[in-house]
């Protein structure tokens, strides 16, 4: 148990601020701890990430290995139940069309993605390029009518 007569101070004292040029007994004098002529010595220098004052830096000298499809992916733009249950009506379809008029997407898309996060109990009819397995089953359950280029795999 914690008490008044076993408490001890773990702060550390403050750090004293570093005066600068102050003559040569202080050890910061003159050059001020900068050391003589170069970047390092000038006012409003940053080191950059990585230099090595001007050898080849390390990261430059590592092979680069390896494929990333990174700059090959058509990444899916995605929409949820809830945003569909929120934004559309009975008998309304939903297609990259009805999306982008509905403000849900700009600029151009490699397709779209329906997400099974929250419920859908609106019967609309739904034309999109993808569907989340979580997605389809609650839409099979409420029987709503879908269509999508590709089915979800199954590995």
């Amino acid at each position: 148990m914690t008490s008044l007569n076993n408490l001890k101070n773990t702060s550390r004292p403050r750090k004293a601020k570093r005066r600068v040029g102050r003559g040569i007994g202080s050890g910061l004098g003159k050059t001020c701890g900068r050391g003589e002529k170069g970047d390092g010595s000038r006012s409003g220098y940053k080191r950059r990430l990585g230099y090595e004052g001007g050898q080849m830096r390390l990261f430059m000298k590592l092979p680069r290995r390896g494929f990333s499809n990174a700059r090959f992916r058509r990444p899916y733009d995605t929409v949820n139940l809830k945003d569909i249950e929120r934004a559309y009506e009975d008998g309304e379809t939903v297609s990259l069309e009805t999306l982008i008029d509905k403000g849900f997407l700009s600029g151009p898309t490699y397709g779209v993605k329906l997400l099974g996060t929250g419920d859908l109990t609106k019967k609309v009819s739904i034309h999109l390029d993808d569907i989340s397995e979580s997605a389809l089953k609650k839409i099979e359950a409420k029987g709503i009518e879908y269509s999508i280029k590709s089915l979800p795999s199954k590995a």
